[in-house]
């Protein structure tokens, strides 16, 4: 069975939010403010965003310095081989910033294909952001529209791993959710089905016994 993994990145391959650890150290503290004007919905997150990186202050060897020292789930290698030896691909999917993904990634030996917003460095200390995966008509005014992405593949089950708000579109239209944290809980206030999962040790067993099921329904109507 074919199918294509959309992975968030924030929060679920990542064991913290990344921009607020980017944003807590080299940021001014009124970035809290601006975080909680989108919570409340009175901005979306692509201005948010905008408004945040804007007040970010550090070089770019300060940058890399720092996310070098972000952790990742230790589950997230396994999960990757189960779905690369039934074939099948996985994409990062992200409305934080490029840059951080590229760099814990090839410090973790991974290579992933993802799509997130562009982290620009403008020199002396200074930093913009760029969107080339928004979408004008984007209903959560994401930087990232995730649902976009999920729908360049209608042709295979489409399973979607997260933990925040940015995945709410997706996991309206997946063939199998796996939830945590706000994901988890708007999926249950709102009836959309899901796998709650704690970890990526979880969720790989989550997916394996998903993976055999939906062999074994295939065979019983092949026969």
């Amino acid at each position: 069975m074919k199918f294509h993994v959309f992975v968030d990145f924030d929060g679920t391959i990542t064991l913290d939010d990344t921009t607020d650890l980017l944003l807590t150290r080299f940021a001014d503290p009124y970035w809290r403010v601006i975080e909680e004007d989108w919570k409340e919905g009175r901005i979306g997150s692509r201005e948010c965003m905008v408004r945040q990186i804007d007040l970010l202050r550090a070089s770019e060897e300060e940058l890399e310095e720092f996310i070098e020292e972000i952790d990742i789930d230790p589950g997230f290698s396994d999960f990757v081989r189960l779905c690369a030896e039934h074939g099948n691909e996985i994409t990062i999917v992200s409305d934080g910033l490029d840059r951080t993904i590229a760099t814990v990634l090839r410090r973790v030996g991974l290579a992933i294909p993802y799509r997130a917003n562009h982290l620009e460095y403008l020199g002396d200390s200074r930093w913009r952001l760029r969107f080339p995966h928004a979408k004008g008509d984007c209903r959560a005014l994401a930087g990232h529209c995730k649902c976009a992405s999920l729908e360049a593949y209608p042709r295979v089950a489409r399973i979607v791993v997260g933990d925040g708000r940015s995945d709410f579109c997706m996991a309206k239209q997946a063939d199998l959710v796996l939830a945590k944290g706000a994901l988890e809980a708007h999926c249950r206030q709102n009836g959309i089905p899901h796998q709650p999962f704690r970890d990526f040790t979880a969720a790989t067993g989550i997916l394996a016994e998903w993976l055999d099921q939906a062999t074994a329904e295939a065979a019983a109507r092949g026969a």
